[in-house]
């Protein structure tokens, strides 16, 4: 099993490289991998150089971050919740980004993707909070059951809200529907150096919780008797969820079904161990979201295809075969 491990995670490596070279070299305008290294090593800034350096390379780095915050949060939100359909929306992480995203640009006149970011990073911790909140009430605190009715009910709740201020106002619509439609494309490159600081917290939260993930996954009384806060592990998972989920919401839009997929591919040979299945889900959903990204580039070229699309159309037939097998329940 440790032999199989560790050769998934070099491929994926491998295929991370692969495909990040890739998402550089492919686009509306091909571009020669030697003139994708003499763009990297040795630039003398002729159009495909300045192709390379001020629109590729930014949108590859963006396509890997989220990527890699998507699947590592849709695992952490599988195992928290011990739910096999669980995505990071499931705590209301998308429909806060959404609400504030429309907020801002209904009250405040925010334009721009930078001003965007923020709003749409406040609204999902604000959202992830109130689902913590609700689903901590009672006497048994937080539980995989009341974190999900929490998040069905906010996300409900947001998402009504949301349609009520967009269709009173067709300059917010015409503004808010460009964000939601999830894409790496458009997107400027500071926003990638804004939301890494909130990433790299994020991954180190959800490492360092691995092994307590493991015990709570064999139950919360097991979990106490092994020395663990149950408690605490919930908190610092919703934490790193709100952080890796929110900050790629609000880099690139809503992106759905990544967070499902990933984690299911992934145990095919990590198995349920939280110490492997966290990094090989980081670096699969990476390598997921910047192949949809270049297929969505090859199949309707000159145009695109943004990559929530390509997603959607990859992960609703996932989603039926998930849903369709016998064993669905057990995770």
């Amino acid at each position: 099993m440790r032999s199989r491990r560790v050769t998934g995670l070099l491929l994926l490596a491998v295929l991370l490289v692969v495909v990040c070279l890739a998402s550089i070299a492919i686009g509306a305008k091909a571009i020669p991998l030697d003139h994708v290294w003499s763009a990297l090593f040795s630039p003398t800034g002729t159009e495909d150089d300045v192709v390379v350096r001020s629109l590729r390379i930014p949108r590859t780095v963006l396509g890997l971050l989220a990527g890699a915050a998507l699947g590592l949060a849709g695992a952490l939100m599988q195992g928290h919740t011990r739910n096999p359909l669980a995505d990071p929306g499931l705590l209301g992480v998308n429909a806060g980004a959404a609400f504030l995203v429309v907020i801002g640009i209904h009250v405040f006149g925010i334009s721009s993707l930078t001003g965007y970011v923020w709003f749409a990073f406040a609204g999902a911790l604000a959202a992830s909070v109130a689902v913590f909140l609700l689903g901590s009430t009672g006497r048994a605190g937080a539980t995989p059951v009341t974190l999900a009715v929490a998040g069905a009910a906010v996300s409900a709740l947001l998402f009504g809200l949301t349609s009520a201020v967009i269709l009173t106002d067709v300059r917010t619509l015409d503004a808010y529907r460009f964000w939601n439609v999830g894409s790496l494309a458009g997107r400027e490159p500071a926003i990638a150096a804004q939301v890494a600081p909130f990433l790299l917290v994020g991954v180190l939260i959800a490492l360092a919780t691995a092994p307590a993930l493991n015990a709570l996954s064999l139950g919360d009384d097991v979990a106490k008797s092994l020395g663990h806060s149950v408690t605490r592990t919930r908190v610092l998972g919703v934490i790193a969820i709100t952080l890796l989920a929110g900050s790629a919401t609000a880099a690139c839009g809503p992106i759905a079904f990544l967070g499902l997929i990933v984690p299911h591919v992934v145990r095919s040979f990590t198995g349920p161990d939280h110490r492997w299945l966290l990094p090989a889900s980081a670096l699969s959903g990476a390598v997921l979201l910047l192949t949809a990204d270049v297929v969505g580039r090859v199949v309707a070229r000159p145009g695109e295809l943004q990559v929530g699309i390509v997603l959607a159309l990859i992960g609703a037939p996932f989603f039926i075969a998930l849903v369709r097998r016998k064993r669905l329940a057990q995770l």
